[in-house]
């Protein structure tokens, strides 16, 4: 049972370097590790994390209205370049500022206990920082965080959810976040072959055929190309072990987070090879909520559906604000 066990944590982390999105290929340094360009048109700033330390962000300020924050997914190869479809769409109209999560893309890795409430602060400093109300999509687990970010500070006024994580059944096993039930064990047994685990794992080859379980179609080529990047940064294996033995999951985000909130919240989805969404028929019966399926996508339909997500985010808003 350990080995199957095992082999399925292998496969889940070969499966999170996958769900990247990205930019050319940088050049490597001395140490192996390549220097990441920016992800996104905007200027990249940074806050400090009390406890954790740097965290970036990318900010562009022109435009009128609510502030946009966009999220991006956690994964092995996770950077706000998730987001720059939408990014790109908004930057120049509204204020847009693209979280990168602590311990991924071009914010700090240091090996620490990462945490969802870690990663919920740092969507909270970003608030304080930005000083007013804002406007929020996450995507995948992401969503867990900015959820809970959301019940604790008012001043997220909605929610748009991409693909989120979440909405399945309650969590066991390899998914629950629990010192009781195997989780930091997990993560100690991971972190012991860590290097061998995750070197064998970054390759081209396994980067892309992950990432085409997140697309219906091609994968772009600069997405596998910044995936491998991003996996490639100084620490980057830290945050990813613990994402792969369960301990940034809320053992029922749901019941927990999704089903106490009463601000605006969209949910766009379709199929993903990730995640489920049992419980999204229950949760699209609460008042506030939309729930909109966006065929013909796996997980990244800001890629491949962009048009029919936008108009999905402006008819929220519109009604929303």
């Amino acid at each position: 049972m350990r080995n199957k066990r095992l082999i399925l944590v292998a496969a889940v982390l070969a499966g999170a370097l996958a769900l990247s999105a990205c930019a050319p290929a940088q050049m490597a340094r001395p140490d192996g590790a390549v220097t990441l360009r920016p992800a996104l048109s905007g200027e990249r700033r940074t806050l400090n994390l009390p406890g954790f330390g740097p965290v970036n962000y990318y900010a562009d300020p022109r435009g009128t209205g609510r502030p946009l924050i966009l999220t991006h997914s956690i994964n092995a190869g996770g950077s706000a370049y998730e987001m720059k479809p939408l990014w790109d769409s908004y930057a120049g109209t509204r204020p847009v500022y693209a979280l990168e999560w602590p311990g991924f893309g071009s914010s700090a890795r240091p090996d620490v206990t990462y945490t969802p409430e870690l990663m919920a602060s740092a969507l909270r400093a970003l608030v304080d920082t930005l000083g007013g109300d804002v406007d929020v999509v996450s995507l995948s687990l992401g969503s867990e965080f900015v959820a809970r970010a959301a019940l604790q500070d008012s001043r997220v006024r909605t929610l748009a959810l991409l693909s989120p994580s979440g909405f399945g059944q309650p969590r066991n096993g390899t998914q629950r976040a629990s010192e009781d039930d195997g989780g930091v064990k997990l993560y100690n047994r991971l972190n012991s072959v860590g290097d061998l685990l995750y070197s064998t794992l970054r390759t081209r080859p396994s980067i892309q055929y992950f990432l085409s379980r997140s697309f219906r179609g091609p994968v772009p080529q600069d997405v596998i190309d910044y995936a491998y990047d991003t996996t490639r940064q100084p620490g980057a294996k830290y945050a990813p072990l613990y994402f792969i033995s369960g301990r940034l999951f809320d053992a029922d985000a749901y019941g927990a987070f999704y089903s106490k909130l009463n601000i605006p919240t969209l949910v766009l989805y379709d199929q993903d090879g990730f995640v489920s969404f049992d419980r999204l028929p229950l949760f699209a019966q609460k008042a506030n909520t939309r729930v909109i399926r966006i065929p013909g996508t796996d997980g990244l339909p800001q890629f491949e559906k962009l048009p029919e997500v936008r108009a999905a985010l402006y008819a929220f808003w519109a009604e929303s604000n």
